[in-house]
Formats: C-alpha cells, structure tokens, sequence
C-alpha cells in the first residue's frame, strides 16, 4: 500500500549539529589552564601548544618582566625580560623568540629596546630605529616585522629584522597602533587597531614583503586586538577593545571576514599564539585566563548552503539556513583634504575617488583616492568642471559633461582614467550638466538626463568605450538626480524637473527601455547613491525650500521593488561623492547648505549566515 510519504512528502536531511560555513567555522574556544599571573597588554608567541607570554602590566599602571612558558597543558615561570614592558611586538617559538619595542611606563614614548629569547635567558641585542609602543606583525626570531605603533602620535613606520640589523621599509597605508598582527617578514596582515584620537577602527593590510596592500576591512571594528595566522593568506582575530572589551573572533580566508564563535572571556590584548586552526591566547584585561581555539574534525562537519532546509535531532527543530543582515548604520571616515560639492565619484568604500567639484577658489581639476580611511590627492582631471557624471573603479573610471567657468560652460567633454592618467575622449553628443553620476563601467557606460542650454532633458546616451551613441529617452526629465547600475541595468532616481520640482520618481532601465517604479519616500535632488538595480541605496539631498529644511541626511534603501527609510547621515548634505554598494557605500564631501564639508561617512550593512528555526504559522 501507498505510503503517504510517498505520495505528498519530500525528504529533508537530518542532522545532529547545525551545517557551516566551512571546517573552521566550526571552530570554537575551551578553557585552559591559567597563567600564573595576571594581566593585561602581554605579548606572546608560538604555537598552541608551545607558546610564551612576557611583559605586559598589572591592574593598575606600570611594565611586567615575568615570562611564562606553555607546554599544553601547564605554564611555567622561566627567566625574566630584561627590560620591563608592555604593548610589544613579539615572533619566535619557545626555543627561539622576539620580543621589540613597548611601553616601559611612565615613559610616554615607547622605547627601542629588543631581546631575543633562546629557550632558558633573555639577551639585548640591536634596538629598532624607531621607539614606540603597540607594534604589530610577524615572523620567527631571525626575520620579523613590525609596523605601526605609538610614539606620541600614530606611526606608519615599519621595520624588517634580519637577524642582525633593522631595516626601514615601506610604510603602512593607515597610521595606527595596537592591532592585530600575524605571518613572516614576507608575507604578513596587520588588522584593526587604534586611530588618534584613538577610535577603534577596521582597516586591514597585507605586506608582500614590498609594500603594504589595504584589503576588505574586519567586520567589528577594534583596537587592542589579538590575532593568529602564518601568512597574509588568513588570518584568526579576536578579541579587543570597541569599547568595551569584545571576544568577537573573526575569520580572514583570502578574500572576506567570517564572524566564528567569540571567546568565552572578552578581552583586549593577550598573549597570542597558533594558527587560524589551532590558535591560543593566554591573559588579557587583567586576567591570568586562557582559551584554545581549535577547529572541529572535518568527519563531523556539514557544509551550510543558503535556503537549505533540514531537521536538527539534537535540537528537535526544523531549521533554514539564510543571510541575516542587520540594521546599517554610517560612522565616520578619513576626511577629504580639499573641501567639495558637485564633484563625482567612482569605486568602492574602500577604494574611492572624488572627481572635480567645486572648491575654495572655484571649480578644480583636484582629484583624491581614498583606501578605507584615508584620501590623498592624485592626478588632476584636465578640465576643471563641476556637477559632472562619473563612474567605474579607482583605476578605471570614466566622467562626462559638467560645468565650466568659460563659455561654452556645459560641456560634454569625457575623460577616462587609467589608474595613473586622465585622458580626453570623444564628447557627449548632448553637452550636459547638473550630473551626480554615471552608469557601468569604464568601456561599458549610461548617463541619463541632465541640464542642457535649453534645460533638464529625457536624452540618454550609451558609451561603449570608444563613442557615445542616443538611446531610449527616461519618461520624465530631471536634472541633478541619483543613477546607479549597470549599462544594461540601471536605476535613476530622485532629480528636479520644470519648473523647479523636486522629484520623488525612480525608473528602472532593462537594456533596451525605460519603466517607472516606485516613487522614493523623500523627493530631492543633488542625491548620493550607490548599489545596483536590485540593491540601491539613496542617501542625502536638497529639499524644497520650505517646509522642510533644504538639506537632508535621509537615506533609503532600495530592494528591486520600493524604498524603505533606514538611518540618516550624521552630516545632511547634497551634491558630494558617492561610491560604494546598497549594503558598503561611501559618502564624501558635499554642501550642507551654510558651506562645503570634507567629511567623509561610510555606511555598513552587517551581515551573518545563520541557521534558524522555523516555527509554524
């Protein structure tokens, strides 16, 4: 006879452990046993079981000497430091360690002093170049590096140890002290850390042994931090300052941050030890505690996939495995050297440009490049122009038309950038100004609308990386408006059209014609935006004279269908730079209707895969 299973069920698989990510997200933290003595900002090295622990400070203020040496499963008090320390940068295993630099309180500048370990007594030997505290990197007792730190100022400084002199070499992109840091003299990351006036930060570098490459930034942002690894490939961080004190642990696998369990104490700086796999930290925060980190058998592990639908037996629960993402927020970011409006912007959060605008003295040719906190300038556009378009990478962008001071003053004049070079091609077809942006890439373009001689127009134009071409008009002409997308997948919204309304109207472009959608809740104009078709993001603008205010932070969140209100700006603005995606964009500079601002915001839209249960409804 027919079951009925078999007639209307389906199978689900059933599991005793929830899937995950990957092996090592199966990783969790255990207890250990305690060092003999506690404190806090100790450094260490080693493996996980075979690491040390020296310096640091007591509960109150003042540099330790006690070293202590882990076999596993006890630590041992051996010989002391020479020189008392604290926040030092430290390499090596138990037979043969390195311990540079560090706080030797009260003295407020950090000091030169390095000793090298041989498994029973501590020796000087040459002293770095530079004197500091809170140092990171990584390497083995006859080839280390050691970047950042404090002086009295936050440091880019880094220095290679051969064995038997220091050596400066190329300085990081971010000034900074205490992160977290870990691999050889050749091949390291330093992640986090402290900024003046010491806001814990995200900001991550690799090192190649030549110069120091800005990589995607750690999701929690955090000084005072604690990491493991054996080369710029990967990397375990954990712990640290927010403030206050987190145990959040993060996984670096090459190309994105994975948030893992946290440790079970919360803590800044430790002793840190291990492998991404196989990683110990021992004190921290006053404490003497110390936990293992240790990824699970792989026989054990099941690989999550998102909508997957299966029964945990352990739990008794039906469970779906989905991206979760939380609430976005913006904070703050490196500002600009030049104050700005109606400039253009292209690339990503981390790796932005600000194109042209208008500055002190008048519309500029200045161009910035922004790295995840700091800008500096570049080569200069070869006309200077306001309320121009713009798109692409940091190393490949395209701007069209804008604004000049001589006549004819709106121009259709193109340029495009090279990552070292800006290089005049052919013009618009339909001079135009009152751009914020463009569509697509460098070879593959759309700029919608715009202001022409006559005033805002419907024209649309395609640029295929040598000409621009006249395609399908938008429904509604508007000028100053928001366009983000692909060329044949494009998004405009927003705008102000004859005779001097502010829209509130969005159109979605499929390759071949225009489709009105769902209106934005805030009309306004001189918008920023980033994303794609799917996955937008509106943010700032001017509002009709009165009411409200002429100057909003709102921003909105586009999801393919409408536009839901979510936090606002901490600085209201219009008419500045914008890049980024719906859930990492960047907004710099502007006019916050007294004047122009150099100020930088990033917005972050956390996200985490997680297995939930599903209930009955």
């Amino acid at each position: 006879m027919a079951e009925y299973k078999g007639i209307k069920g389906f199978k689900v698989q059933t599991v005793s452990t929830d899937p995950a990510a990957s092996v090592l997200a199966t990783g969790a933290w255990a207890s250990a046993t305690s060092t003999n003595t506690s404190r806090n900002s100790a450094q260490g090295a080693g493996a996980q079981s075979a690491a040390w622990v020296a310096g640091g400070a007591p509960p109150n203020e003042g540099s330790k000497t006690e070293m202590e040496l882990y076999n596993g499963t006890t630590w041992t008090e051996v010989n002391d430091l020479n020189t008392a320390r604290r926040n030092s940068g430290a390499s090596g295993t138990t037979t043969a360690g390195l311990i540079a630099t560090g706080h030797n309180f009260p003295s407020p500048s950090g000091i030169t002093n390095v000793e090298s370990w041989d498994g029973t007594s501590w020796t000087e030997i040459a002293e770095v170049n530079t004197a500091r505290n809170g140092p990171k990197g990584g390497g083995i007792q006859t080839a280390s590096i050691f970047a950042g730190g404090y002086n009295g100022t936050e440091l880019t400084n880094a220095e290679v140890w051969n064995g038997s002199s220091w050596t400066e070499v190329n300085d990081l992109n971010t000034a900074r002290s205490y992160m977290g840091g870990s691999g050889t003299s050749t091949s390291t990351l330093v992640s986090a850390g402290y900024t003046v006036p010491a806001p814990a930060q995200n900001a991550v570098e690799s090192w190649n042994g030549t110069s120091w490459t800005s990589l995607t930034s750690v999701n929690t942002a955090r000084g005072e931090t604690n990491a493991a690894g054996v080369d710029n490939t990967s990397q375990l961080v954990f712990g640290g300052n927010i403030p206050p004190a987190t145990g959040a642990t993060e996984y670096w696998n090459g190309s994105s941050w994975t948030e893992l369990n946290d440790l079970a104490t919360a803590r800044t700086t430790g002793g840190q030890a291990g492998t991404t796999t196989s990683a110990l930290l021992a004190t921290g925060s006053s404490t003497s505690a110390t936990e293992e980190w240790t990824v699970g058998p792989p026989t054990s592990f099941s690989k999550e996939n998102l909508g997957q639908v299966f029964y945990n037996s352990t739990a008794n629960a039906f469970k779906v495995t989905k991206t979760v993402y939380a609430a976005g927020s913006w904070a703050s970011g490196g500002d600009l050297n030049t104050a700005r409006a109606a400039a253009t912007g292209a690339g990503t959060q981390t790796t932005a440009l600000s194109i042209a605008g208008s500055a002190p003295g008048g519309r500029t040719t200045n161009v910035e490049s922004y790295n995840g906190s700091a800008w500096t300038e570049i080569t200069d556009v070869n006309t200077a122009r306001n309320e121009l378009g713009g798109s692409g990478t940091q190393t490949a962008t395209i701007i069209m038309g804008g604004y000049q001071a001589t006549a004819p003053n709106i121009v259709g004049f193109t340029e495009t950038w090279n990552g070292t070079s800006w290089t005049e091609v052919a013009d618009l077809n339909t001079a135009r100004d009152s751009l914020n942006q463009s569509m697509g890439t460098q070879t593959a373009n759309l700029v919608a609308t715009g202001n022409s001689s006559t005033g805002p127009v419907t024209f649309v134009e395609s640029w295929n990386g040598t000409s621009w071409t006249e395609i399908a008009d938008v429904n509604t002409a508007r000028a100053l408006l928001g366009e983000i997308g692909t060329q044949t997948e494009g998004l405009i919204f927003g705008g102000v059209n004859p005779p001097g309304a502010i829209e509130s109207k969005t159109e979605s472009w499929n390759g071949t014609s225009w489709t009105e959608v769902n209106d934005m809740n805030v009309g306004r104009d001189r918008i920023f935006g980033a994303g794609v078709q799917t996955d937008g993001l509106a943010y700032g603008g001017r509002l009709p004279p009165s009411p409200p205010a002429g100057v909003t932070g709102t921003t909105e969140s586009w999801n393919g269908t409408s536009w839901t209100e979510v936090a606002d700006m901490a600085t209201a603005r219009y008419n500045g730079s914008s890049a980024g995606t719906g859930t990492s964009a960047l907004a710099a500079g502007g006019n916050n209707n007294t004047a122009n601002v150099a100020t930088t915001e990033e917005w972050t839209v956390p996200s985490s895969t997680q297995n939930q249960t599903l209930t009955a409804s």
